[in-house]
């Protein structure tokens, strides 16, 4: 990986025990994360898509140390964040903000605005006191709050406001990297649009780096710079947005491609629909991970997990499929 990366991922994993027996042993794991790398540049914005347990969101609490990963490095400004006391871990963290999915159970309902993001700051030492109610009722206007509702509860707010104000509570501390799990997905439609649109421009203004963690690939096309498709802990393809979205090279791509409602209606959309469950991840199958749902696997698939092929530049992709010119999904035949 390059030097020049502002955060390194590098064989990361997070499993998380099962106890059982009347000694609570530990007897298996939920292999949530299972030994994924990638890296994010300065500025730019990556995403993180996939299904419900694929492990995206866990990524993002790992990267924070929110969970304690089980194993790998995390390497942010060349320094492992994972060789860090909790001490300096916490102080770390004002580079490191997240923005959470619920923006009703993410911010304290009996403190007022100002206490919120004062606090953040007190914590990590931003401005003297004396400033800090200036500076947060700037940053309150920054993101479309007004001042003059400083000192009002969450409670009185709409969900659109209540995110804003989470995105506020974030950028109070000059962070670096914001990782953003979900942070539109429970907002109305035209909310989201609103929501984007001030990430976009606070990244530009403020020169930030996004890790974006969402299932919706309409969102994820309108804000990404490059693209990460897990699934089942694994990383299944990364491609820089316009790669993915015209040239996808992993059929789980493909079918999530597919899924996405056209607003043409003389355009008819082949949908791949994709039969079966997903395994469990505390016993994955010991081949490719997605080959008990794909209509184009073989027996390789079976029994060898594919690793990450460079398929063009800035686009790699975790199929054995790669090297048949697997593009041509209509007219390919399992062997």
């Amino acid at each position: 990986m390059s030097t020049n990366n502002l955060l390194e991922v590098k064989n990361l994993k997070q499993y998380f025990p099962i106890k059982g027996g009347i000694f609570g042993r530990t007897v298996n794991h939920v292999k949530a994360v299972d030994d994924i790398s990638f890296a994010i540049k300065e500025g730019e914005t990556v995403s993180i898509v996939g299904e419900s347990g694929c492990g995206k969101s866990t990524t993002g609490r790992a990267i924070l140390r929110l969970d304690e990963p089980y194993s790998g490095e995390i390497t942010f400004q060349g320094e492992n964040l994972l060789d860090l006391r909790k001490k300096d871990m916490r102080s770390k963290r004002k580079d490191l903000q997240m923005i959470f999915q619920d923006p009703y159970a993410s911010l304290n309902p009996r403190q007022t605005v100002y206490q919120i993001l004062e606090e953040a700051m007190e914590i990590q030492n931003i401005a003297p006191k004396a400033e800090r109610r200036q500076k947060i009722a700037d940053i309150l206007q920054t993101v479309g709050i007004g001042a003059h509702q400083i000192d009002r509860h969450p409670h009185e707010f709409s969900g659109g406001q209540r995110q804003r104000i989470g995105i506020a509570r974030a950028l109070c501390v000059n962070p670096k990297l914001i990782v953003c799990d979900e942070a539109v997905s429970a907002l109305d439609v035209s909310v989201q649009a609103q929501v984007l649109n001030l990430l976009k421009k606070l990244q530009k203004e403020f020169q930030l780096t996004y890790l974006f963690i969402s299932h919706d690939l309409g969102v994820v096309r309108h804000i990404s710079d490059r693209v990460i498709v897990m699934y089942l802990g694994k990383i299944v393809e990364i491609a820089d947005k316009k790669s993915l979205f015209e040239t996808p090279q992993h059929p789980y791509t493909y079918a999530l491609l597919s899924a996405i409602p056209s607003t043409d209606i003389d355009v008819k959309k082949e949908r791949i629909i994709l039969k079966g469950d997903v395994p469990s991840p505390i016993d994955p199958p010991t081949g490719c991970r997605f080959y008990s749902r794909c209509p184009f696997a073989f027996d390789r698939c079976k029994n060898e997990a594919p690793e990450l092929h460079q398929v063009s530049e800035g686009q790699q992709s975790a199929c054995h499929l790669v090297e048949k010119g697997m593009m041509d999904y209509a007219n390919y035949k399992a062997e």
